[in-house]
């Protein structure tokens, strides 16, 4: 008798008589997906059942409490912390919310750095049904107020350490809510701030009853994730509840056990990070933390913790393969590596240096509707777009052609997106298989931001699509590649960087009467560097103590990773008939002072500026490009 899959294949064409041999021999790229259906058949039942029991992600950290009281969750800084012991934090934590009386889906947001304080913190407040935003700690003046305001927080908990107390100190004037600081007690708090200690200390440990979160929806909101995005400040991605079910599966594409140890150096407010932590909550492993990444330690530290999961970045694999070769290279205990971002042109280097069995290498979006996995170990994809997984899937995707002036899917005569051929970059855009999750939108914000992100009727009336902002490929096997990003965001070390929020930052200066923002390539480094070509106002001329200024100016208002690299003076702003900026140009001449006839400048942290680049030290600059 025929399977269920050969079922559906025979199904697929029509005849029962077509057997799966004569399918796989027509369409050699059927193999992959009957492959990519094994893994997923059971993460979508798993998925499903606690879709359909209301397990939430506080409900699987307290399954996995119950079940592995003793056994470490996270070890940090070599020290094991119990999911007894964080259970216990997170009581207490939960019995100092309670008394704020925020009514269930309310805000709370929380600047912390890597640290087991960030889960108990978190989980504190789901047990009493607050959704916590994960604030960037990069973010400095109007970008981290934005992301505090724009998360509708009743109340901020700052981690410990001075330069994020700094930060919040610095804006502390405009924020009218409670302020929790971690790391000061007693005498020692600061004037305007209560200290999370002193509470922690005096609280009860009394379990909340979970009655007190009865009201959970799969909609109710769970986290806010922030994002770069065409506003030019920090956007608030929904990630609720039903959605964080999902968020805790990731890691069963690797038949995850509680026997695992995942390693993490990725900040806990990124969603790769987040994705790691709820799967190890979901099954009872172990999350091996680091403040935040080192390459001369990152193996060590797997050998040490005896780590079988490791995650990555793009970026992450090329410093690791910058640091001197050892013997102990190949010398521990991973069985796969997941991430995103991994270059090909780096991938089998990698693996063969440091002897990885298994890369998966994946693709999504903290606020996207679907998500691909490369499970095959094929170079350079992130996953399979083929018609028959696409015929199967509940929510379709598509790569469809796009207009790189609007930036958005070009239409043919009946006013429908034209989907891509083979080997044809494109634009992603996602369905949505259950709408009701994304009822709230994409992002908090309001209709208009959310509604930037909808492709609708795209095939037919009525339909709606996310669109991911992304351009993608897939070759003669279905195989998906990423191409590059669309629009106003580029990334750089593992971060996306808003155009609009650096031009508008470099605005901020008084000699300064535009900014043109954009990404360029530098040879042995991944994703795009920042650069900006700047025009200074009319009764300004240019002279170079006007460089320090801009650094200092940017140092001061911007992340590390979004501080422009290079600069450019220009005499006039090239702008499209729509009033936009013209960047292609610019990107394609990037830094090479050969076609740039402009005066062009780098960015210099040791003296504190930005210094000459022409063509007599351009390749003394590229030789230890490794930035």
């Amino acid at each position: 008798m025929p399977s269920t899959r050969d079922k559906i294949l025979m199904g697929l064409g029509g005849v029962a008589g077509v057997s799966v041999a004569a399918w796989q021999t027509m369409f050699p790229w059927l193999k992959y997906d009957l492959q990519y259906m094994k893994y997923g058949k059971g993460i979508g039942q798993r998925l499903a059942q606690d879709v359909a029991k209301g397990r939430y992600i506080i409900d699987m950290f307290e399954d996995s409490v119950e079940k592995f009281p003793k056994k470490p969750m996270i070890i940090f800084e070599d020290r094991e912390y119990t999911y007894e012991f964080i259970n216990e934090q997170a009581k207490k934590v939960a019995n100092i919310a309670y008394e704020w009386n925020f009514q269930i889906g309310e805000t709370v947001a929380l600047v912390c750095q890597n640290s087991p304080a960030f889960a108990w913190t978190f989980l504190g407040l789901q047990k009493v049904g607050l959704a916590v935003a994960f604030i960037n700690y990069n973010n400095k003046g109007k970008p981290l107020l934005h992301s505090i305001t724009v998360s509708k927080a009743k109340a901020l908990i700052i981690g410990t350490g001075d330069e994020l107390f700094h930060s919040v100190e610095e804006i502390r004037p405009e924020l009218n809510i409670p302020l929790y600081l971690y790391g000061t007690s007693g005498n020692n708090v600061h004037e305007g701030y209560i200290s999370m200690d002193d509470l922690l200390l005096n609280a009860p440990g009394a379990e909340i009853c979970r009655s007190c979160r009865s009201s959970f929806t799969l909609v109710t909101p769970c986290i806010y994730i922030f994002t770069s995005g065409t506003t030019g400040l920090p956007k608030p991605a929904i990630l609720n509840q039903g959605k964080c079910i999902g968020y805790s599966k990731f890691l069963q594409i690797g038949m995850v056990t509680p026997e695992d140890r995942v390693y993490t150096t990725t900040p806990l407010y990124h969603s790769a990070a987040t994705l790691a932590l709820f799967s190890v909550m979901d099954t009872g492993a172990t999350m091996v933390l680091r403040i935040r990444f080192s390459a001369s330690h990152y193996f060590e530290e797997c050998r040490r913790h005896k780590v079988t999961i490791a995650q990555y970045i793009g970026e992450l694999a090329r410093y690791l393969l910058h640091v001197p070769e050892s013997p102990e290279d190949g010398n521990h205990c991973i069985r796969f590596m997941i991430g995103n971002g991994l270059r090909s042109d780096i991938w089998e280097k990698f693996q063969t240096r440091f002897k990885i069995p298994k890369i998966i290498e994946f693709f999504g979006a903290s606020e996207g509707t679907v998500a691909f996995v490369n499970t095959w170990g094929k170079v350079g994809a992130c996953g399979r777009l083929s018609p028959f997984l696409n015929r199967l899937a509940p929510a379709k995707s598509y790569l469809v052609r796009y207009d790189p002036n609007t930036e958005t899917p070009l239409r043919n005569k009946e006013g429908r997106c034209i989907p891509c051929k083979i080997g044809e970059p494109g634009l992603l855009i996602g369905g949505m298989a259950n709408p009701a999750l994304f009822k709230d939108g994409f992002y908090l914000g309001g209709k208009a931001i959310n509604e930037k992100k909808y492709v609708r009727n795209a095939f037919q009336e009525g339909d709606a699509f996310f669109n991911y902002g992304d351009l993608m490929y897939v070759d003669k096997d279905y195989f998906l590649y990423f191409k590059d990003r669309v629009g106003d965001t580029f990334r750089w070390k593992g971060e996306n960087v808003s155009t609009n929020e650096v031009a508008n930052i470099l605005t901020g200066l008084p000699f300064i009467q535009d900014a043109n923002v954009y990404g360029v390539e530098v040879p042995g480094n991944d994703g795009r560097a920042g650069m900006a070509g700047i025009l200074l106002k009319k009764n300004v001329e240019f002279h170079t103590d006007l460089l320090p200024k801009i650094y200092h100016h940017c140092e001061e208002n911007l992340p590390h990773y979004a501080q422009p690299l290079f600069l450019r003076f220009i005499k006039e702003m090239p702008l499209t008939v729509t009033h936009k900026q013209r960047k292609v140009e610019y990107v394609k001449e990037a830094f090479n002072p050969a076609v740039i006839t402009d005066p062009l400048f780098r960015i210099s942290p040791e003296t504190k500026t930005y210094v000459p680049l022409n063509t007599e030290n351009i390749a003394q600059f590229l030789a230890k490009a490794r930035l």
